[in-house]
């Protein structure tokens, strides 16, 4: 298998390649954004179009008193359902897009996505729960 470095550094390398057109920085950075607005509209069309899956949302009671530690078995993503083989691929698809211009930013600005990821993997086995998103 190989390691995330080499994998990234690699991923990295065919994004700068093949990064002809969108090659500015603000072209980049637009591109990024839209790509992130694709994701959500895939999904959304997975839950209004599909009917793949569903949204079902309300306020999530927690006990005043629950330890940190069991928050996440007692919250709620609000989905019901999985996404049917279609919706997979176009999320996947779309994922891979936003994933295509995170690894160009990184090119363009000269940064390592393997440093990005393993910086925020450090930065998330530190600080544990007090980082949470």
């Amino acid at each position: 298998m190989i390691a995330l470095e080499e994998y990234c550094n690699a991923f990295q390398k065919t994004v700068g390649e093949y990064l002809v057109r969108h090659r500015s920085i603000l072209d980049t950075i637009t591109k990024y954004q839209e790509s992130c607005s694709r994701v959500n509209r895939a999904i959304a069309k997975s839950v209004t179009t599909c009917g793949c899956i569903s949204v079902s949302a309300a306020k999530q009671e927690l006990p005043a008193s629950m330890r940190i530690e069991d928050f996440k078995a007692s919250v709620s993503t609000h989905l019901k359902g999985e996404l049917c083989d279609t919706c997979r691929d176009i999320v996947s698809t779309e994922l891979g897009n936003n994933i295509f211009y995170v690894a160009a930013i990184c090119e363009l600005l000269g940064l390592e996505m393997h440093e990005v990821i393993n910086s925020e993997r450090d930065r998330l086995s530190t600080l544990g729960y007090f980082k949470m998103r």
